[in-house]
């Protein structure tokens, strides 16, 4: 593997990408440590120092996604979370309007077009995260419990709520637009690295947390307790993101003029983790809303504390159980929508392809959705229990709180966007008739 890494960056063109790939990822992280204009630094470090100690698990999610840049209220604190949004609320809405489900259709230049909607709704997602996020910094909301958490925001002005919202607003379009650079002058994938950089970069200071908490032998038997599961949870991980049920196809063979067409075999690929981590940011952003309107409401009255007791801590048995339920519907409810056995049966039909022991059309569609659901309870399952893990080792190590590094949302996106960019890699070294990563 170290020889192909130097065998890329030996390579003219692949050098200027890798080059260009890591230029674009410092001045990601450099814009994740410079605070908007109107924030008091010093007060946020003293908020953000004593929320480390805690378990402050609302905004956990979204400031994982932003590389802890949310806490920190920088220019790009949104991060990377209001393209994620948009993109599934796009992906969402083409199955619902005719009109986007034509333009998915119309290939490439209807993908532009699709592309250009997720940009326009980035940016009114970004408008909305940001006038909340300086809403909460300003009431102080964003850190319960620090004696400064009301002075994160010195002036109240309407003028300076503007200046913070479109400063935010304008971090996330830049974040957006250093993405699409990485994905069109860079390795590719852009949205997905710098996602998978903001998650990296929080790695080394939980871990260093778990060990400076740590009892047992200075905390060193904690650290490498987490090292350990860390190892088995990226080999399981890998094993079930690799994990595929290839279904066989078979095209019959066609006379067109003098030439013979079709008579291959193929496969069609079926995941056993098919939504990859969609289920649990869906679930994970349902369970957010009953927290913040309790954040928000500040409500003594009986349904509120019962919230607050079982949801908003997030290691209760009911909010456990229903953050695994979720997750389970979320897998079926996302397979149903991005996988469509009839739009597949028919296309197969049209090409002269068939499943051998099948018959064409609705038999075929029936046939995959029948594997399909087979096939989607373990990887259901899987995504729960990985989900899972990071409330197992709170319990486990005190130290860890919310920010233990290996499990959850965190693990699947490293190790699945680690994958994909190892793939590319590779691809482009075999183009030049390079040997790739994997012998």
């Amino acid at each position: 593997m170290l020889t192909a890494f130097a065998r890329a960056f030996k390579t003219p063109d692949l050098r200027k990408k890798l080059f260009f790939t890591l230029g674009i990822i410092v001045l990601y992280r450099l814009g994740a440590h410079i605070p908007v204009p109107g924030v008091s630094y010093e007060n946020v470090q003293t908020c953000v120092d004593q929320a480390s100690k805690g378990n402050n698990s609302l905004f956990g999610l979204v400031n994982m996604f932003s590389g802890g840049a949310l806490l920190q209220i920088t220019i790009f604190a949104l991060g990377i979370m209001p393209y994620i949004t948009a993109s599934i609320i796009l992906q969402l809405l083409t199955v619902v309007i005719p009109r986007l489900e034509a333009l998915k259709k119309e290939g490439q230049s209807g993908q532009a077009k699709i592309t250009q909607y997720t940009r326009y709704l980035t940016v009114a997602l970004a408008i909305l995260q940001g006038t909340g996020l300086v809403a909460t910094a300003t009431s102080g909301a964003l850190f319960s419990g620090c004696p400064v958490a009301d002075q994160i925001v010195p002036n109240h002005s309407i003028f300076t709520t503007i200046v913070m919202v479109v400063t935010m607003t304008a971090g996330t379009a830049a974040v957006m637009w250093l993405g699409e650079l990485i994905t069109d002058r860079g390795i590719g994938n852009g949205m997905s690295i710098l996602m998978f950089i903001s998650i990296a970069a929080s790695f080394p200071g939980a871990l260093w947390a778990i060990k400076v908490s740590g009892k047992l032998a200075d905390g060193w038997i904690e650290f490498g307790t987490v090292i350990l599961i860390g190892f088995v949870m990226v080999g399981l991980v890998v094993f079930v993101e690799q994990a595929q049920r290839r279904i066989p196809v078979q095209y019959a063979k066609r006379m067109i003029g003098r030439k013979s067409y079709g008579g291959t075999s193929t496969y069609i690929p079926l995941k056993v983790n098919q939504a990859g981590v969609i289920p649990v940011i869906f679930a994970s952003s349902l369970l957010y809303i009953p927290a913040l309107i309790v954040q928000f409401s500040n409500s003594t009255a009986g349904w509120a504390t019962w919230i607050q007791d079982h949801f908003v801590k997030g290691t209760h048995p009911y909010y456990l159980t229903t953050y695994f339920l979720l997750i389970v519907f979320f897998a079926f409810f996302y397979v149903a929508i991005s996988f469509n056995p009839e739009e597949v049966a028919d296309n197969m039909k049209k090409y002269g392809g068939f499943v051998p022991g099948i018959r064409a059309g609705r038999p075929t569609a029936e046939y995959l959705s029948y594997v399909l659901n087979r096939i989607t309870w373990p990887g259901s399952l899987y995504l729960g229990l990985i989900a899972l893990v990071p409330t197992m080792a709170l319990a486990g190590f005190g130290g860890a709180n919310q920010n233990f590094p290996f499990g959850g949302t965190s693990i699947l996106i490293i190790v699945g966007v680690g994958l994909e960019t190892v793939k590319q890699i590779e691809s482009q070294l075999q183009q030049r008739n390079y040997e790739g990563f994997l012998r």
